[in-house]
């Protein structure tokens, strides 16, 4: 790998460079491999961006991400142990905190030349006339405002919350220190907040019944370890995953044939049926006799016609929903595609799939929506591709905080890089 030597990073004496003046000069300087200025104006430029677990993946591939956590302290060759995948999401990280830049053209899934493409919304050349001040060595380093802001914030008190505003946050100034918040750059929160919603102690379930197509049960419950679908209270409460217990059929069935049915489907669930999150998915496990296919359908109603997406297994599981697809059709969604994407999972319990007739005749029908993913096609419709609207995403209890149509954009795409590695 060719690029210039970035030493062991920034010592007690040093500060820290501030990333664009720092980017700017190494695509000037065209030694690392694939980056590169893309017009005269220095105004695009193009980043590799290939998959960490890619055959063809070298070293040389992620040189922009080691050099800046070299650069940055982050990382000391011969010292740390090298993180791929943490150099490639702090360097994403802090080029989408930064508003004189956007994402023009993301080419990561391509198969021959991975890359993505950035540009200035402010001329590169404007960076030479940020404030310089020097450093503890006496040399000059490069002040970015808005890299300056957390020095900033920590001089001050974080009170609570007065008015409602898209920070969150009430700031009250200890003197001498008062600044003027009006003219403070935009403060872009440095963790993806949709990690916080899509965290495994905030997926919140919520569940719905129906015998003969009529509902019998709703109820939305948090259950970090999972839920199972039971058929008496005299469940083993020992297994793992919460369970969710189906009424008895007597109040709400008046044909005896029908509730008798019910109610040999609803004892052949034994110890349930098991639902639970694992990493970026859902799986699903039957530990009864009851047979049960699964499908992702629309909130209002099955997919009646295509038939199942599967039959939970029993004894082991299967996956029946994946958190990256999803995200990236969201994203879709919202550049234009007109296709939203699935989030509610259906069971047909005890009986073969609804395929070519309506499901309102099964005997035993469980929707399951995972509220968050809910959440997160509202906002999309909100926000919209061009919207310049700003949506508000509400976590558990805390304040709402809130984006634009496009950081919320990159949050997503945030997400679909760090699932990816």
């Amino acid at each position: 790998m060719s690029k210039e030597p970035v030493g062991e990073g920034p010592s007690m004496g040093t500060q820290k460079p501030r990333i664009l003046p720092w980017l700017v000069s190494q695509l000037d300087q065209g030694q690392l491999e694939g980056v590169a200025w893309l017009d005269e104006s220095r105004t695009r430029f193009r980043i590799p961006w290939k998959h960490g677990l890619r055959q063809d993946a070298q070293m040389a591939d992620f040189g922009i991400f080691q050099a800046w956590a070299e650069a940055s302290g982050a990382y000391i060759p011969g010292k740390d142990k090298p993180d791929l995948s943490t150099w490639k999401r702090n360097f994403r990280s802090a080029l989408n905190r930064k508003e004189v830049l956007r994402l023009a053209d993301d080419q990561s899934k391509d198969p021959f030349d991975p890359h993505k493409v950035y540009e200035f919304v402010t001329p590169a050349r404007d960076f030479a006339h940020l404030d310089t001040s020097p450093d503890a060595n006496g040399k000059s380093s490069v002040s970015d405002p808005q890299e300056d802001l957390p020095e900033l914030l920590g001089d001050m008190v974080l009170g609570p919350l007065l008015d409602e505003g898209s920070l969150g946050l009430a700031i009250a100034p200890q003197p001498p220190l008062s600044p003027n918040l009006d003219n403070l750059p935009n403060l872009a929160p440095q963790e993806n907040p949709l990690r916080q919603l899509l965290a495994e102690e905030q997926w919140e379930f919520e569940v719905t019944a129906f015998y003969r197509g009529r509902q019998v049960f709703q109820q939305t419950l948090f259950c970090p370890g999972g839920l199972r679908l039971v058929g008496t209270t005299a469940d083993n409460r020992t297994l793992p995953g919460q369970p969710v217990t189906l009424p008895d059929p007597e109040g709400f069935l008046t044909d005896r044939l029908v509730r008798e049915y019910v109610s040999q489907v609803l004892k052949g669930l034994g110890k349930g049926l098991f639902l639970w999150r694992s990493g970026q998915c859902l799986r699903a496990q039957r530990l009864g006799h009851s047979h049960s296919f699964w499908a992702l359908g629309d909130e209002l109603l099955p997919d009646s016609g295509r038939g199942p997406d599967g039959e939970v297994p029993k004894d082991l599981d299967g996956v029946v929903f994946d958190l990256g697809p999803f995200v990236t059709d969201l994203i879709a969604f919202m550049e234009g595609s007109g296709h939203s994407p699935r989030y509610t999972l259906w069971f047909c319990v005890g009986e073969s799939w609804p395929q070519d007739q309506p499901w309102v005749k099964r005997l035993v029908m469980v929707k399951v929506v995972p509220t968050c993913l809910k959440e997160l096609l509202e906002m999309a419709r909100e926000g919209g591709a061009s919207s310049l609207r700003t949506v508000d995403l509400h976590i558990s209890n805390s304040q709402p905080i809130s984006f634009t149509s496009d950081q919320y954009k990159a949050y997503l795409q945030d997400l679909v890089e760090d699932m990816d590695l």
